[in-house]
């Protein structure tokens, strides 16, 4: 088999429910992680999450564990599901290179490791629970969960 049929063929072959669920959980960790990165630049008030007790947005998002680096969470949030929208389009399943899969398991793995750590930090540090970040970090975990369960039912061809 050629490389030209062989890439006729990837092109072809149906996705499955799996790839398109990437997509929902990329584009929808997207618009949260927008609203947080908008809701951190405007220090708005609009989180739409109590800011007393434990459950307290206001709190978590203006922490020092809001900021990495100098850099906002909200914004690496923003572009982590940025990245993993750009790498779970169709093409980029159907490709017949390795590297947008490589990306795909890099990326969720080191957004888990993320997540961990700010889930350390709300329980921990802050003593209080973001509810727009738990909706972030449990995409995060959907989107690892769904990319480690198709590479265990697809392996990439070596």
């Amino acid at each position: 088999m050629t490389i030209s049929s062989t890439a006729q063929r990837t092109a072809r072959t149906p996705l499955g429910v799996l790839p398109w669920a990437t997509l929902v959980v990329s584009v929808a960790g997207l618009a949260v992680s927008a609203y947080l990165t908008y809701e951190h630049f405007t220090a708005g008030s609009t989180l739409a999450c109590p800011d007393t007790g434990v459950v307290n947005c206001a709190k978590v998002t203006s922490s020092q564990y809001s900021k990495l680096f100098g850099i906002p969470v909200a914004l690496l949030g923003l572009a982590f599901f940025a990245g993993m929208t750009a790498l779970s389009v169709p093409q980029m399943w159907r490709t017949s290179s390795r590297w947008p899969g490589r990306l795909r398991l890099v990326g969720v793995l080191t957004g888990m490791v993320f997540v961990c750590y700010l889930i350390w930090a709300e329980l921990f540090q802050i003593n209080a629970i973001c509810l727009w970040c738990t909706v972030v970090h449990a995409l995060t975990l959907v989107l690892f969960a769904l990319v480690i369960i198709r590479l265990a039912l697809v392996p990439p061809a070596s």
